[in-house]
């Protein structure tokens, strides 16, 4: 499995439009794609326009996938309320490793 983190901060003004772009790419994630198991927005406690996105698939592959769906082609299009560029990190996830927790076959 690989995991990824993304930083955003947004533009306050274009709020509206970056949550329904992001959760309409989040739940198409989760909903359409076997190889995403796992696609959450948080927003910060401390700046109200800073945004995180904890994403899980089960491999390369998958994460190609995902960026070739059509809920994907929305989140790109809003790409310019953000206020500067993403900050992703790319991570291994360790913990939980029992694959059944993940919710997919």
């Amino acid at each position: 499995m690989l995991a990824i983190w993304v930083k955003v901060r947004i533009k306050p003004q274009q709020r509206q439009r970056f949550l329904q772009a992001i959760e309409a790419d989040a739940l198409g994630s989760e909903r359409d794609e076997p190889g995403c198991l796992r696609f959450n927005v948080l927003q910060d406690a401390q700046d109200e326009n800073v945004y995180y996105f904890y994403e899980v698939y089960e491999d390369q592959a998958a994460l190609e996938a995902h960026r070739a769906a059509p809920h994907y082609a929305v989140w790109r299009a809003a790409a310019d309320t953000l206020d500067g560029p993403t900050e992703p990190t790319r991570c291994q996830p360790v913990f939980p490793a029992d694959r059944a927790y993940w919710g997919k076959p």
